[in-house]
């Protein structure tokens, strides 16, 4: 029987939390970790965020942490490092309740390398996101109909056409080029030469 290790109702400050394989963890309610080193080697489908803050830590992925949706969690101050794929990042007021605690801001993923991962309803301009070989599609839903329009390698049209699927509050949305190249028949060069004619790119 996989253990459920619930976290909740503390103040964590100044240490290392480490989130291993196997249980499920449950982040919260009221769990606040204030500059704390967050390693987290569990698969993201083990990561179950309630409520809580994360203020001024470093959250380490040391694999590929997948689809944890950290709505429920207020993000300030953070710095991301490691690899995230389908990861959501800010509050969500199309889901439940507790989606709409959370929050992202001040946060540096700089170091991280982000795939397919959205923020939601927070100020990018106090985000550093990561740059080439990283790209984000900044306002997605504002500029789908135009970002269609253009010629985009191999099967690449695909992902462009998502972003006007995105749920309202989508703000910006992050990719990785090689291996967004390898699953849409395409090459990294092609994709940054597209990307770079593109207009509202970070890269």
């Amino acid at each position: 029987m996989t253990p459920n290790i619930h976290h909740e109702k503390r103040e964590i400050i100044g240490e290392r939390f480490e989130l291993t394989k196997g249980p499920i963890y449950w982040l919260g309610p009221d769990l606040t970790l204030s500059e704390c080193t967050v390693v987290i080697s569990a698969a993201g489908r083990s990561l179950v965020p309630m409520s809580g803050q994360f203020i001024n830590c470093t959250i380490q992925a040391k694999g590929l942490l997948k689809g944890v949706t950290w709505a429920p969690m207020k993000l300030k101050g953070c710095r991301f490092k490691g690899s995230f794929s389908g990861n959501d990042f800010g509050f969500r007021a199309d889901l439940f309740d507790r989606e709409k605690a959370g929050g992202v801001e001040d946060c540096d993923f700089s170091e991280a390398r982000l795939n397919g991962c959205r923020f939601f309803n927070c100020d990018m301009s106090t985000i550093r996101l990561p740059l080439w070989p990283c790209f984000s599609f900044m306002d997605p839903l504002g500029h789908a109909a135009e970002l269609v329009r253009r010629e985009w390698p191999g099967q690449f049209g695909i992902v462009v056409e998502g972003l006007a699927k995105n749920p309202t509050g989508t703000v910006a949305e992050s990719w990785h080029a090689p291996t967004v190249a390898e699953k849409m028949d395409t090459t990294v060069e092609g994709l940054r030469a597209a990307l770079e004619g593109a207009p509202w790119v970070v890269m």
